[in-house]
């Protein structure tokens, strides 16, 4: 894993201006809103313990669970904010104005979240699933000793790379075994040449597609409600590219796609899913059965089919970190260097659609 890489992803952060709804205003005059840099690899209802203080004078004397909205759509909360930010924010807003909530927690779209407490287990539910995805079983991340489970959350928790290097080698979760030897840096260029082995890389996929046209991010219609968010969550199966070559960011993005891109040559007609809210539902006892977590991991594994194809869809963007990596980039190198703490890739890719047309 490239050093310099794993630092842009921890090291990423998001400026923030956070506003208290006003209906959660008690007390007059309304609070300023609260300025916070985020980190990317973070998730947001971990910042209350930035906010509360901060509108404490203005809150009711009732409060409910935290929530945030962009635009009047409410965030999921298991979602790491970096991944947010690059899925609903076409053209990047520095700093990115959200609404915080204390009371009115909409329970009929978000799964209900007490706290850090849901989120750490959110975040160890889907290291066992990784773990499962890329060893075929979770033990080395169930049998972690409790001081080093609670030193890897802690780590993730502040930001700290190196006690979460630490722990994390010993998960044994090296992801794929790059032997391209690629001399590449962030700016996209390349320089490479050998094999790359075979692996199964844990991708979790948020695909936004429009059937209108534009030329300028700042163009594209916005997002204002989940049903237009395609949430795949499924493994991508490293493979040897045509004539030799390597196994490309643009041929995994069609891998996960098969709806949109017809080509069957990279189709893999296995464990395709549109995840929903219940893949999300964790507490404490998943995060303590090994049969469990791999349960979930085989149950997630249906083939769903499409109702409509489309094959002429365009790639309009694909965002990984904040970034617009190319598109011919291996994909080895981007599993390697661009991946989350919990060893989840995070993928979000803007598609230009024509109308559906119904399939027979």
């Amino acid at each position: 894993m490239d050093m310099e890489a794993q630092r842009y992803v921890w090291d990423g952060a998001i400026p923030l201006q956070i506003h208290l709804h006003e209906s959660d205003v008690a007390t007059l005059p309304a609070p300023p809103p609260a300025l916070i840099l985020a980190p990317r690899i973070g998730y947001l209802p971990l910042l209350a313990s930035h906010l509360k203080p901060h509108f404490s004078s203005a809150l009711p004397p009732r409060l409910d669970t935290i929530w945030f909205e962009y635009k009047g759509l409410p965030l999921k909360w298991y979602i790491p904010t970096g991944v947010l930010f690059d899925l609903l924010c076409a053209e990047p807003e520095r700093p990115w104005n959200l609404t915080v909530h204390f009371t009115g927690y909409p329970g009929n779209i978000l799964i209900p979240c007490e706290g850090e407490d849901s989120v750490k287990w959110s975040f160890i539910n889907s290291l066992k699933e990784a773990a499962y995805i890329i060893n075929g079983n979770c033990k080395n991340v169930m049998n972690m000793s409790q001081p080093d489970q609670v030193e890897l959350w802690r780590s993730v928790l502040n930001g700290n790379l190196e006690p979460y290097r630490r722990v994390s080698t010993k998960l044994k979760l090296g992801t794929v075994g790059d032997e391209y030897a690629a001399k590449l840096n962030l700016s996209g260029e390349t320089d490479f040449s050998g094999q790359v082995k075979a692996g199964r890389v844990p991708v979790r996929l948020y695909v936004w597609s429009v059937s209108e046209d534009f030329e300028d991010l700042e163009d594209a219609p916005q997002i204002d409600s989940w049903d237009k968010v395609s949430y795949i969550n499924r493994p991508v199966e490293i493979q040897g590219g045509e004539g030799g070559r390597c196994f490309t960011l643009h041929d995994a993005v069609k891998s996960l796609l098969p709806e949109y891109f017809l080509d069957k040559s990279l189709t893999n007609e296995k464990s395709l899913t549109v995840g929903d809210e219940h893949e999300q539902r964790v507490s404490s006892e998943d995060a303590s059965s090994d049969r469990k977590a791999e349960e979930e991991v085989e149950n997630s594994s249906e083939h769903i089919t499409s109702c409509y194809q489309h094959d002429d869809a365009e790639i309009k963007l694909v965002r990984i970190q904040g970034i617009h990596p190319k598109l011919e980039i291996p994909f080895s190198w981007v599993a390697n260097n661009l991946m989350n703490p919990e060893h989840f890739l995070h993928i979000c890719v803007y598609l230009k659609v024509p109308q559906a047309n119904t399939v027979s």
